[in-house]
């Protein structure tokens, strides 16, 4: 993979993920991802994993977060973090929009 430095948001396709999901990854490279996702009132994210680790900061909206065995109610300015492989879930409660952090990078997002 080509390093690039520089993520124009005029040139960052929006993905629709389906459901009330829409997704816009921004800057990346093979160590590290940063996706924005914007989720519509009463969009479920389903439960998964990945082997990835992943941060979740909150920049609008509310959420029901499942990370694990834990519940969370997230809102604008919370974040939360998620090892690998560990099972997570959203449920979003107010449409609002996630920045999401991975690192490795998601090849499934490219």
């Amino acid at each position: 993979m080509t390093t690039k430095n520089y993520f124009p948001a005029s040139e960052n396709p929006v993905a629709d993920a389906g459901g009330g999901l829409k997704r816009v990854v921004a800057a990346y490279n093979t160590n590290l991802m940063c996706v924005e996702a914007h989720f519509e009132t009463g969009t479920v994210a389903a439960l998964h994993s990945h082997p990835h680790e992943q941060i979740t900061y909150v920049i609008s909206g509310k959420f029901e977060f499942k990370v694990g065995d834990e519940t969370y109610y997230i809102s604008a300015g919370d974040s939360l973090y998620k090892q690998p492989n560990i099972m997570h879930g959203a449920t979003c409660l107010q449409a609002g929009t996630l920045l999401d952090i991975f690192t490795p990078h998601r090849e499934d997002f490219l």
